[in-house]
Order: C-alpha cells, then structure tokens, then sequence
C-alpha cells in the first residue's frame, strides 16, 4: 500500500491524518477546494476541484490503494442544497469513484449528529437508529451519506467503515473553541438549560488516530461495513469543561443561564427571520444548537476500542494544556 487520496486534508482534521499518513511513508494526494500550497511543500499532490464533479473525484481515486473521505459541508445553519450538494452528491460520488477504480478501502469520516432526535444520549452504542426531527441540514445530509457508504461495502472489493468522533477541538481548530471563546469575552455566551449535562468531546490527535486504526482494521476485516463512535472515552460536564478553559485563558467564566425552552423558542424565532429577510451570517442560536448545548450528549465506544483497537494517546488535560499554550 503506497497511495493514499484524502479528500479534505486542508481541514482540521484531515491535515492530522495526512501528517500520519506521511508518517508512514506514504505517499499522500489530497483533493479539495483549494490547492494547500502548506501541504504542497510537504511533498503532498494537491488537486483542486468540487466533489459534486463525478470526473473529479473519479480521476483523483484511480490508482489510490486507500481513500480516506474527510470533506464535508459542516456548520448548523444554511441551505439544505449547500449541504446536499457536498455531503451527499460528493460522498456518492467517492463511493462510486472508489468501485470504479477497485479501491479496496474507503474510511469516511461522519459525526454522531447522525442518530440526532432531539433527545438526550447517555452512553448507548452504535444501534441506535439514524435520527429524525433533524433540525440541521448537516446531521441529515451526514446520515444519507453514511448509510450509502456503508451500504456500499461488498461491492466491487470496496471495504468501508466510518468513523463520528464528537465535538473534535484541539491546537489549530478554526471553528469551536475559537468561537466559543470569542462569544465568552464578548460577554455573549449563555448556559443552555441547568449547565449539567455530559457530552463527549474528541481531540483531534485522537480522531486521526483512529482514522489510521481503522484502516489497518479494514485490512483485517475488523471494520467492515460499520461505524464507530469516538471520544476521550470520557464524558465531561460541558459547562464545567468550558470554564475550566476559560479560566485557564484569564476569561471571566459563564455564569447567566437561560432555560432550554426559550433558547429553543428563541432559536426557532432567529431562524424564521434569516430565513424570510434573509440576514447574513447564521442566527446567534437554533434550535439544533439549543439541544445540543442543553442535552447529554456521550456514547458507549466499546466498539471503537474492539474493532479498532482504539485507545486515545492523548488525555483531556494534556490537550487542554496544549491548546492553552498555543493560544496564548
């Protein structure tokens, strides 16, 4: 095995997973919307293009002894045809790419929101059902694709298996943290409901650990045609957690609370007026966030441990002390 195509290893995590990839000694090709000139100078093949292309993607899996499929359209608010377009026409497209030109091993990368009901999880496992009332184009259009990718392993010698690593943060993260941070010392940040609920998060070095686990698993058909959760393998109090880094960055902790009933209520109020006025930007809440911040949110990843023989290297407070001596 020597060729290895990452769609979206620009991004958070798939640059993780192509420095491990390189680590190998392998030789990497990443495709995305840009052409990474950072990866290019560490003897990356970039190539640029829409996955939504069928002649794209399908040129850039021939000859590809593995693909891992990072990209994705994520984010809590959009058009539903954004999320569409990229995480369902783009991920069929893979899969169809990766039968085509008999790769044996496809590793996709989804997200727990695809069991999202609106309802609580306190540590069940992979049978859960997929979601419903999804309130998020992304949760749903993540759904659809994982069930065709998974669906898809057997078929032309392709093995599959995907990977929901929850709430990935970590050095370098462009999205949660920063911007939890930023809405901390702008004094916009609420607690949603009564700030005791667990939820699991992912450090990144964790996450593309497992990426790399689960294809040694597909090898030895440990993996096949399944998903796994991933965590630290222990759940935090999300607010707590949140404070404790705040703390640690000299930022006053969030103290306000306000019910989930209104947060729900107000986010279904924001999301009618961005959506008839239209107003730029995403409304400071939804309804999906409104659960998400109010509800447990943690799973059993027994099965990741088994299957994959998944561990994660690095604990909760060495990433913490890692992240906070960067952002200084």
């Amino acid at each position: 095995m020597k060729q290895i195509l990452v769609t979206g290893g620009g991004g958070f995590i798939g640059r993780h997973i192509v420095e491990r990839l390189l680590g190998r000694g392998l030789k990497v090709t990443c495709l995305g919307r840009s052409l990474q000139p950072k990866l290019q100078g560490q003897g990356v093949r970039t190539l640029q293009g829409d996955l939504a292309e069928p002649e794209t993607v399908t040129s850039a899996c021939r000859g590809m002894d593995a693909v891992f499929h990072v990209a994705a359209k994520a984010g809590v608010w959009g058009k539903r045809q954004d999320f569409y377009h990229t995480n369902v026409l783009g991920t069929r497209n893979v899969v169809q790419a990766c039968r085509e030109n008999h790769v044996p091993f496809l590793i996709y990368t989804s997200t727990p929101s695809v069991v999202f009901n609106g309802q609580p999880f306190s540590g069940e496992d992979e049978s859960l059902p997929y979601g419903s009332n999804w309130l998020c184009h992304y949760a749903e259009t993540k759904a659809v694709a994982e069930r065709e990718v998974l669906a898809a392993n057997g078929a032309d010698g392709l093995a599959t298996t995907a990977l929901r690593p929850h709430l990935v943060w970590g050095t370098g993260d462009p999205h949660l943290l920063p911007r939890i941070i930023q809405r901390a010392k702008a004094g916009r940040l609420r607690i949603i409901g009564d700030g005791t609920n667990r939820v699991d998060i992912s450090h990144v070095s964790n996450v593309a650990d497992a990426h790399l686990l689960a294809l040694d698993a597909l090898k030895d058909h440990r993996a096949n045609g399944r998903a796994y959760f991933l965590s630290q393998g222990d759940s935090v109090v999300l607010w707590e957690w949140l404070n404790n880094l705040l703390a640690r960055l000299n930022i006053p902790p969030v103290t306000r609370k306000i019910s989930l009933q209104k947060a729900y209520a107000m986010g279904a109020i924001l999301e009618k007026l961005w959506t008839l006025l239209p107003l730029p930007g995403e409304p400071p809440m939804t309804r999906f966030v409104a659960v998400e911040l109010a509800k447990n949110h943690y799973f059993n990843i027994n099965a990741a441990r088994r299957d994959l023989r998944y561990k994660p290297a690095l604990s909760t407070n060495q990433g913490i002390d890692d992240f906070v001596q960067n952002h200084q």
